[in-house]
């Protein structure tokens, strides 16, 4: 990892390997394409096996100065976090930040990146449901992320985590954050996610969770991903939306005053 310095600006900057990304197999737009998940007898560097959720060795690394992993969620190719129930839910959940815990105090890496796209527009390539973890032995945290970003309108507090709706966006729109005073509160973490990306789901195909920490204080957001505003990619604007109260009132309505959702904490 390239620490990029100037007098105005520092950026972490990462080297992507062409040659081994145009190795990756595709199959979220070209739906024809095998499925490298599904056929886990096939699977090499395996890390670790909870039931059907599988920790192992990214195939392909195409960041030049990390280590990558990949999670793979479950065995229903087409399922989605919405579609899981309680218990797996809260299972991979424990499973993903126990291990991503595991890596970051390794002392091998500066940064450890948890995170999961799902969809068209949120930079994946394979539709089997997986999560993310890539380890950098070099890199600024610092410049990662801003606690600023996980300000917002709370929607509902349980055991010391917090569900908000951000008033300081990363990139505009409909941010949803969650933060735990411990982390080791995994259950209702996990119950929050899956509330954040049911609502998401309801308006947008693609999305994007993404773990932070700050030493032990960790943080999550979980975004919805669409045709990024020009004024944002151009001039880093972030676009607040007018209508956050009422958002938040509508994700309290359905999940947490109605008896009619399976997502309700």
């Amino acid at each position: 990892m390239a620490v990029i310095r100037s007098n105005t600006m520092e950026i972490n900057l990462a080297h992507f390997n062409v040659s081994i990304g145009r190795q990756k197999p595709e199959n979220i737009l070209h739906s024809d394409v095998p499925c490298p998940f599904c056929d886990t007898s096939k699977l090499t560097g395996i890390i670790e096996r909870d039931g059907d959720i599988i920790l192992l060795k990214n195939k392909y690394n195409v960041i030049e100065e990390a280590d990558q992993f990949v999670l793979i969620e479950g065995a229903d190719c087409h399922a989605d976090i919405p579609d899981y129930s309680k218990e797996h839910i809260r299972r991979l959940i424990d499973f993903g930040m126990r291990h991503w815990q595991r890596m970051r105090i390794s002392g091998t890496y500066d940064m450890v990146l948890f995170f999961k796209n799902y969809g068209p527009y949120s930079g994946g390539t394979i539709r089997h449901p997986h999560m993310q973890l890539v380890g950098f032995p070099h890199f600024r945290p610092e410049l990662a992320f801003s606690r600023e970003e996980f300000e917002g309108l709370t929607i509902d507090e349980t055991d010391g985590v917090t569900f908000t709706l951000s008033t300081h966006p990363r990139v505009g729109f409909r941010e949803l954050n969650i933060i735990p005073r411990d982390a080791r509160a995994t259950n209702v973490i996990a119950d929050y996610i899956q509330i954040a990306v049911d609502f998401i789901r309801r308006r947008n195909n693609s999305y994007n969770i993404f773990f932070y920490h700050d030493g032990a204080d960790v943080f999550i957001k979980i975004l919805p991903r669409f045709a990024t505003s020009p004024v944002f990619i151009g001039y880093n604007i972030r676009l607040l939306p007018s209508n956050l109260k009422e958002m938040r009132d509508e994700i309290r309505t359905i999940y947490f005053e109605s008896d009619d959702t399976e997502c309700r904490t």
